[in-house]
């Protein structure tokens, strides 16, 4: 009886700890994930330059974070400001009436053909106008939203910095300590210790085909869109580019949302050429760059079906924002692989029972 009682008070305890440390930590939750993502990531990396120099643990883990810093944190810094740079831009021109949305889709309205301008007019928005308007208004929150954030990051430019140093400070230890601190932590867990070592396989499984299978390609489809609009001169090249990276982040999306829409424009006024160049583009280049480069980057897929990989990405990103494109299809893989080892479980002790 007074073993269950102080096993329980431990217990208790432990877990009045672990969330008052979960409490504190919360300032920087952003900043820990991506530490132990990129981690996971790296550790490949780390443990080549670790057989290169045997026992210099540090050494290879600095080597480590100044390819990652030069590599990755110094271009995607850069290139965020060039983002935000013109999604303030074209904001400024949304506020002033330089860009109308309303008059580039009526544009595209009147370029149609007579039957076509009238079944959008009768369609379920009531007329092509209100369909009009909602389109207009849904674009100029989504550049507003945009640049908002924008400002709020210059704000907070000293709590963004230090975010990052954090990260990155984390990131290090993580690299240089991963391979003991992984098998501590799975230890640790109240999990069985097949099912524990399943469950972190899984994990670093979803985590890697993510970030390297669908992080990596849309960025390259995004990078590939940005040169296409770049070259038949759309303004704000790279902020449409950025917006396809979210595009192709989305199963059964895809980058498509964008280039479609400004390649009908383009033809619709007279841009003959320059709609051509986005169709092939888009068709050839941009569609074919997540058949080439996807079965190279990642040796396996999650198991997650697509649409489920959607919802959790979309619900995901509402509830933690850039993290959530990890965290949501990561949470379903998990609870998809519990339900699975409990079923083997089950029908495992039907048998034998």
């Amino acid at each position: 009886m007074r073993y269950r009682l102080e096993n329980g008070g431990f217990l208790i305890f432990l877990t009045l700890v672990s969330l008052g440390l979960g409490l504190i930590l919360s300032a920087f939750t952003g900043a820990l994930l991506w530490a132990v993502l990129g981690a996971l990531l790296f550790q490949p990396l780390f443990q080549k330059l670790l057989r290169r120099w045997p026992g210099r643990r540090n050494l290879a883990a600095g080597l480590t974070m100044l390819i990652i810093t030069v590599a990755v944190v110094i271009p995607a810094l850069i290139l965020t400001s060039l983002v935000v740079e013109q999604a303030a831009d074209v904001y400024g021109q949304m506020r002033s009436g330089q860009i109308n949305v309303a008059v580039y889709f009526a544009q595209l309205h009147d370029a149609l053909p007579q039957r076509l301008q009238q079944l959008l007019d009768s369609s379920g928005f009531g007329s092509f106008e209100h369909a009009e308007a909602r389109v207009a208004e849904a674009i100029n929150n989504s550049v507003s939203m945009i640049a908002r954030q924008a400002l709020s990051i210059g704000a907070n430019a000293a709590s963004f910095l230090l975010a990052c140093g954090v990260g990155l400070y984390v990131m290090y230890f993580l690299l240089r300590d991963g391979d003991r601190i992984g098998p501590a932590v799975l230890r640790g867990l109240p999990i069985e210790a097949p099912i524990a070592a399943r469950l972190a396989e899984k994990f670093i499984t979803v985590v890697r085909a993510t970030i390297k299978g669908t992080g990596l390609v849309a960025l390259a489809q995004g990078g590939l869109g940005a040169i296409t609009f770049w070259i038949v001169g759309l303004p704000a090249a790279l902020l449409w580019g950025m917006l396809m990276v979210i595009g192709a982040l989305l199963p059964a999306i895809g980058p498509a949302i964008v280039w479609v829409p400004v390649a009908l424009y383009l033809l619709a006024t007279g841009a003959i050429w320059q709609a051509v160049v986005v169709v092939l583009s888009g068709v050839v280049v941009i569609g074919l760059a997540d058949n080439i480069l996807r079965p190279i980057l990642v040796g396996r897929d999650t198991g997650i079906p697509d649409w489920l990989v959607l919802v959790t990405t979309l619900g995901g990103i509402d509830l933690m924002g850039i993290s959530g494109i990890v965290v949501g299809p990561l949470v379903a893989a998990l609870f998809l692989t519990g339900w699975e080892i409990l079923t083997l479980q089950r029908a495992a002790r039907a048998e034998t029972g």
